[in-house]
């Protein structure tokens, strides 16, 4: 790491860490961070690419042709912006049959005050492979305004496995603009889980799977939602094979903060299973929950179901916990952190304790 980059994160270590961003380099297969629009990049496992992307399109064939084949350049105006951006990002590629058991970690820090930071991330999972990532997006603590925009087009081969953890702790000022495409071959899968407990300005992402034969995709988002800030979150599956299944789970909590839950499930073979659903914990009169699932069946043999549920925390479980010694505030505390279960995500036990103990974190004081 550069001398520049290492002034720019002192005294932000713990902020990396609420990410999930580890500096010992026996718990990571590889890690990246890109600081503004300084990059650092270090591969620790055999069978693994991990390049910069700008890098690995000068170096590796073909894979220019990659470049916003999932993700159109014309979507929306943020994605335009970082089509038209210095490119930025990385690149990870794994080699057929590979399993990769440590994860590989990414990091995106904002360290400069009104900064538009746009990257563009390839993962390449080749045919029976195995990976998970750690994905941390975060600002540095005197930073209260910038924009982040990430396009990431993920493919995901046959019989492939990828497990994709994004973790966000930005600023109240800062607007988040996600841009994510899987295409998900026959037999892969794919496990996205998104988990943000801080205040952004916006955070708006609804990313998009293409699913093939007897594949799977699932999303999965943890939020907490405080005061003035705005999450409009969704995902759409395309389970365009046989026998391919989706699912999208949100765990949602509104501490005055307006949350936009979507989901939107297409079922275009035979033997389609898929299902939706949206839990929401409404903690102030300030705040708001809007679900909204959509299921469109283009064949005759599908399943397909969604489900939402949004209340307040019921008095009798504050009332049982009171009576076991907590106070009134760790009672309310202990059941928010019971509802963003990291349990739910299915990631393997020891990165899930790493989850749990990152949520554990970025709580402290926004509970």
């Amino acid at each position: 790491m550069s001398k520049m980059l290492e002034e720019k994160l002192k005294g932000e270590e713990q902020t990396l860490e609420r990410v999930g961003f580890v500096f010992e380099e026996k718990q990571r297969a590889g890690s990246f961070l890109l600081v503004d629009d300084q990059e650092t990049v270090s591969n620790y496992s055999d069978g693994v690419t991990y390049y910069s992307t700008h890098r690995a399109v000068e170096k590796i064939k073909g894979l220019k042709e990659k470049l916003w084949s999932l993700v159109n350049p014309e979507k929306d105006e943020y994605t335009r912006k970082a089509y038209e951006a210095p490119l930025k990002g990385y690149f990870i590629h794994v080699q057929k049959d590979k399993k990769v058991e440590k994860p590989i970690q990414a990091c995106f820090f904002i360290a400069t005050s009104r900064l538009v930071q746009s990257v563009h991330n390839i993962i390449v999972i080749e045919d029976g492979a195995e990976l998970h990532v750690i994905n941390g997006c975060a600002t540095a603590s005197y930073v209260n305004m910038g924009m982040h925009i990430g396009i990431t087009e993920i493919f995901v081969g046959k019989g492939a496995f990828l497990s994709y953890t994004m973790i966000h702790d930005w600023s109240e000022q800062v607007e988040v603009r996600p841009r994510t495409a899987v295409f998900v071959d026959e037999g892969g899968k794919f496990v996205s889980n998104y988990i943000t407990i801080r205040k952004s300005k916006i955070t708006q992402s609804y990313p998009e799977a293409f699913v093939m034969k007897n594949g799977a995709a699932q999303f999965t988002s943890l939020v907490f939602a405080p005061e003035n800030s705005i999450y409009d979150l969704g995902a759409r599956i395309h389970l365009n094979g046989e026998n391919a299944s989706g699912e999208i789970i949100s765990r949602v909590i509104s501490g005055g903060g307006k949350v936009y839950s979507k989901g939107h499930l297409i079922g275009n073979k035979k033997g389609i299973k898929a299902h939706m659903s949206c839990d929401g914990l409404l903690l102030s009169e300030k705040g708001s929950i809007i679900a909204i699932p959509e299921l469109e069946a283009n064949y005759p043999d599908v399943n397909m179901s969604h489900e939402a549920a949004v209340g307040k925390i019921a008095e009798e479980e504050i009332e049982y916990l009171m009576s076991r010694g907590f106070s009134p505030e760790e009672a309310k505390s202990l059941i928010i952190k019971g509802f963003l279960d990291p349990k739910i995500l299915g990631l393997p036990p020891a990165l899930e304790q790493e989850v749990e103990k990152t949520i554990n974190m970025i709580g402290e004081g926004a509970l």
